[in-house]
Order: structure tokens, then sequence, then C-alpha cells
């Protein structure tokens, strides 16, 4: 009963106590007018348009021009004309989480879009452009997490509260990659966020990838692609929002983004609408500290909190890593996992390019004997592939070099060491075991905690 009058008294404090509206003055594209505010807009301020009782379409204060607020919808304008009234929402833009959320999907204002009924509120409001813990009082990240994936729980060691950043191509498999970890790991809670996804594969994703027991510890939050770039930017905004509700709590958090260049997208957009001057590939310079902004929140925790393990995927245009989105992200993250068209191309599922990928928290994350296993392994792989094209042409000669030799014999077992099928799952000891048999060493498992990383 307790609980539920400090909900209500959250609720409550939420409302505000009498009404201040301006009117709509111009419409023009996605940017709306209003003037007669007074002083109770600032940027990020949340406005309620309503031609008529009927309608009510939420705003945000994107800019301001010689008097005038400039907001941008939502969702759709159509209904608003001039003289409507757009009443301020004068309390800073909050969501309130609760735990009995996971297993539900949201959209990016909070409301659920799963048919389950309506979100039971916490009894704490977190802003949606929460600050991030002070530098000095976060811990450092924790030991190695779990994530239920080959080539990531051993070649790319990733500790409880590092940021990894997935760079990949469309149609190279990432979506599904992101599933694995969600519905494998061990972390307490995943919280998804799928930003300017594509409609029809939203169910196909929570049904078929990620799957009822993956969902039963989730929360999804869902902007599809059709949607105005206000609600993909305010999704992510909402998905680290409630992770960081998960991690005050205590626990540790798997939080994962796809897209964050459709969250750069939506930004850019937003940008340019204002007047913004684009930069590079015309991204607005607001992109680029919006994201900083963003990825910065997660993390671990103050003393006395959880940890959120941040995986972010980032869609590279034509291919090119070196894109000024996939630059900006690669220097925020604490690592980066490369997945290349061309091992798709021949059948190896997850694609990932386990030589271009780096873990920061890599080698202090993982014993010493399980490094020299994975050095060993990556001498394999780089000394078969600077021969590769000689192999396949039948230009060199067994026993012209033993170190060819054996990375002739041993390359294929890694290759399909690196492959896992979506259904499959492999712990961290699994994985070195396997890799350890491979390459011919024993993995003498020194299980004591390793001091990971502080980079």
């Amino acid at each position: 009963m307790d609980r539920l009058s400090e909900q209500a008294q959250a609720v409550i404090a939420q409302m505000p106590d009498y009404e201040v509206y301006g009117k709509v003055t111009k419409v023009l594209g996605l940017l709306v007018e209003i003037a007669g505010f007074g002083q109770g807009l600032s940027i990020g301020s949340h406005v309620h348009i309503r031609p008529n009782e009927d309608l009510d379409i939420p705003c945000e204060v994107v800019g301001f021009k010689d008097d005038h607020a400039l907001l941008m919808p939502f969702g759709s304008l159509e209904g608003i004309s001039l003289g409507s009234r757009a009443y301020i929402q004068r309390e800073k833009p909050v969501i309130m989480p609760h735990d009995n959320w996971a297993g539900r999907v949201i959209n990016g204002l909070g409301q659920p879009i799963d048919g389950k009924g309506p979100l039971m509120p916490g009894a704490h409001a977190i802003p949606l452009r929460n600050k991030p813990p002070a530098p000095h009082s976060r811990q450092r990240v924790e030991e190695q997490l779990d994530l239920g994936v080959r080539a990531v729980n051993s070649f790319l060691a990733t500790c409880r509260g590092q940021r990894m950043g997935i760079f990949s191509g469309s149609g190279v498999g990432k979506s599904v990659l992101l599933s694995m970890m969600a519905r494998y790991t061990e972390a307490e809670i995943s919280v998804i966020g799928l930003i300017g996804e594509r409609g029809r594969e939203v169910q196909e994703f929570l049904e078929d990838d990620l799957g009822e027991e993956g969902l039963k510890r989730s929360v999804v939050v869902v902007a599809t692609g059709d949607e105005p770039a206000l609600m993909r930017r305010q999704a992510a905004y909402v998905t680290m929002c409630i992770a960081e509700h998960y991690r005050n709590q205590g626990k540790k958090v798997l939080c994962l983004m796809d897209s964050l260049t459709r969250f750069a997208m939506a930004q850019r957009e937003i940008g340019l609408s204002v007047g913004e001057p684009p930069t590079t590939k015309g991204y607005p310079p607001t992109t680029f500290g919006e994201l900083a902004r963003l990825l910065e929140r997660a993390g671990p925790g103050a003393q006395g909190q959880g940890s959120i393990t941040g995986l972010f995927s980032v869609l590279v245009e034509g291919d090119d890593h070196n894109e000024p989105i996939s630059d900006a992200v690669r220097g925020i993250v604490d690592g980066h996992i490369v997945m290349r068209r061309e091992i798709a191309d021949r059948g190896r599922y997850p694609a990932i390019d386990v030589l271009k990928s780096v873990s920061r928290s890599m080698p202090e994350a993982v014993s010493p004997m399980r490094n020299d296993i994975l050095k060993r392994a990556k001498q394999i792989i780089t000394t078969y592939e600077n021969m590769e094209e000689l192999i396949r042409l039948g230009a060199y000669r067994k026993g012209s070099d033993p170190a060819v030799d054996e990375a002739i014999m041993l390359y294929p077992q890694i290759e399909e060491f690196l492959g896992q099928r979506k259904g499959d799952r492999s712990s961290i000891d699994q994985s070195f075991e396997m890799l350890a048999q491979i390459v011919g060493m024993i993995d003498s498992a020194e299980r004591e905690p390793v001091a990971p990383a502080t980079t």
C-alpha cells in the first residue's frame, strides 16, 4: 500500500497546477512556430498542440527565432491550423520506468504498443536527457560479461560496464547478433532500442530472433523508420532512461541499440530543419555532440549502483567503415566489433572479422593463459589470410613453410569455431576450451577474476 501511495504521489507531482499556452503562427514543412508563450519555454521543452478537443499532437521545442518558438512534432501535423492552441508542459520531459516493464514493448513516448495493457509508472522520474554519473564517482569496469557468442566471448572479451560498437553494412547480420546476445547473456535485464527499424521486421525480431525467453527479461523500445525524426531520437533517450533505472537498482544491465546511425540521421533531420549548417556528409555539428552525450550515459554507475554494458550497432553506409558516424563512435566507445560482408558472403555467421575488431579491456580481462591461446589463434588466422591468394591459386607448395602448412590445416577449424547458429549458446569457458583444443593448447582455466583495464 505504501508502495502504491509513493507511485501515486510521483504521478501527481508531475501534474501541473495551471496551464500556459501559446498559439500557432506558422507551419512550414515539419516546423511549427508558436507565439505568446512568455518565459515558459526552453530547448527540449514539450508542447501539446490541440486544434480541437479530440486531437492532441505532442511536440518538442527545437529552437527560437524572432520571439517565436520552433517546434517539431512526435506525430503527424494533420489537423493543425493557424491559431491552434499550444499548451506548454512546464515540467522537464521525464519517464518513470517500473520493474514490471520487463517483457513489454513500448514506443518512444513510453507508451505500450504490444496490446498487453497499460504500463504501471514507477516511483522515480528519470529525465529523458539525463546526465551520466560524475567521472570521479564512477566504478571501474568489472569482470567479463558472458554474452553467449563464441567469437565475442573469446576474441573480444567484454567487461560489465564496457561500451562496444558493432560496425556493419546492411544485411550482414548485426540484428541477429544483437538478439543472440540479448537471449544468451548472463546480464539480469536487457534493454533493447530498435531505432528506425523496418516495421515488418519488428515482430520477426521479437518472435524469431529474441524469442519468448529472451523477451521475458527484456524491455524493447521501438521507433520504426516511418516515424518522425523526433520520435526516432527520443526512442534512443527512452532506451537509455530505462537502462539507467535498472542500473540505479544495482543490476547488471545489457543495453542494445540498433542503430546509432539512424539516431544520428534523425538528429541530422532536426538540425537541418532549424537552420544548422551542414558539415561532413550533411551532418550538423550537434549530431556528434548528441552521440557523445547519449553514449556516455552507459557504463558503470556510481558506488552502490550496477552497470550498463552497452552494445551499439553502427550501419556503415556503402560498407565504408571510415564514414563520419563510424569515426565518431569509434572515438567514444571502448572497443569495436567489425562485421564484413565478404565473410557473410561465404556463409559464416556471425560475420565478425576478429582481426579488425578490438576490445579495449583486453588483455587484462582474461587470464594470461587465455591471452596466449588468443595470440596463437590470431597468428594462425593472419598467416593463412596473408597467403590465401596463393593457396587458392595453387601456387603454394606444401612443405615450403611449416607455419603456413599448420595454418592451412587449422584455419578451417577456427572458421567453424567462429561461426555459430542463432539457436546455439556458448559460455566463456566453453568458448576457450574449444579454441584451446583447436590450436593445440590447454586452457588451464585460471578462474580467479582478473582486474580489467580502465581504458
